[in-house]
C-alpha cells in the first residue's frame, strides 16, 4: 500500500513539475475572436512572429487551403504571411505542422514556445506577432502586436490596419490581444 501511494504521490509530482516547465517554456500567446464569413474568398489567416528587425521567426498558425497552395491560386489570400515565411520553400511537413482547418466561430488562442521555426530557443529580445487574416478577396486585416521576451509578462499594444475597398467583412477577426508570458 505504502509503495502504491509512493508510486502515485511521484507521478502527480512528475506531472506537475512538465507542466510547469511548459508555463515556463511558453515565451507569448495571442488571442482572438473569429467570425466565420460566408461566401469565397474569405475566412483565410495566419499568425506569426517576426523579430524586431522584420526576419521571420516562426508561424503559429494558418488557414489549411491557404498553405496547402491556395495562395498559388488566389495570390491575395494572406499574402503577407505568405512571402514573408517563404512558404514556396518550404517542406511539405513543416507547413502540415502550422496550418489547420479555418476555425468555428469564437476566441482562438495560440501559445509561442519561444522557439524559431527550426525548433531553436531565441534569445531574449523584442519580437512582433502578426495575425493577417483575407476578409474577402483583396480585401485584408493586419494587427501588428509588439512583445519583449525576457522581462517578463506584459500585455502588448496591438495595432490594426485595413486594406482593400471593402468593408463589410472587417469583424472576421476582432478582439485581438497579445502578451509575453516571460
Amino acid at each position: 500500500m505504502k509503495q502504491a501511494f509512493f508510486l502515485l504521490l511521484l507521478a502527480a509530482f512528475a506531472l506537475a513539475h512538465m507542466a510547469a516547465q511548459q508555463a515556463q517554456q511558453a515565451a507569448a500567446e495571442v488571442s482572438l475572436t473569429f467570425t466565420r464569413q460566408g461566401g469565397i474568398a474569405s475566412n483565410q489567416f495566419a499568425v506569426w512572429v517576426e523579430d524586431a528587425q522584420g526576419r521571420y521567426v516562426r508561424t503559429l498558425y494558418a488557414t489549411r487551403w491557404t498553405a496547402n497552395g491556395g495562395w498559388n491560386r488566389r495570390p491575395t489570400s494572406i499574402p503577407i504571411w505568405v512571402d514573408r515565411s517563404g512558404l514556396s520553400g518550404k517542406p511539405r511537413a513543416q507547413i502540415d505542422a502550422v496550418s489547420g482547418v479555418t476555425p468555428r466561430t469564437g476566441t482562438v488562442t495560440h501559445v509561442w514556445d519561444g522557439t524559431d521555426s527550426s525548433g531553436s530557443t531565441v534569445p531574449p529580445g523584442d519580437y512582433v506577432i502578426y495575425v493577417e487574416g483575407t476578409l474577402r478577396w483583396e480585401n485584408q486585416v493586419l494587427h501588428r502586436a509588439p512583445i519583449t521576451i525576457g522581462q517578463g509578462p506584459r500585455q502588448a499594444q496591438v495595432s490594426v490596419e485595413f486594406s482593400g475597398p471593402s468593408t463589410a467583412e472587417r469583424g472576421m477577426i476582432s478582439g485581438v490581444s497579445a502578451r509575453a508570458l516571460r
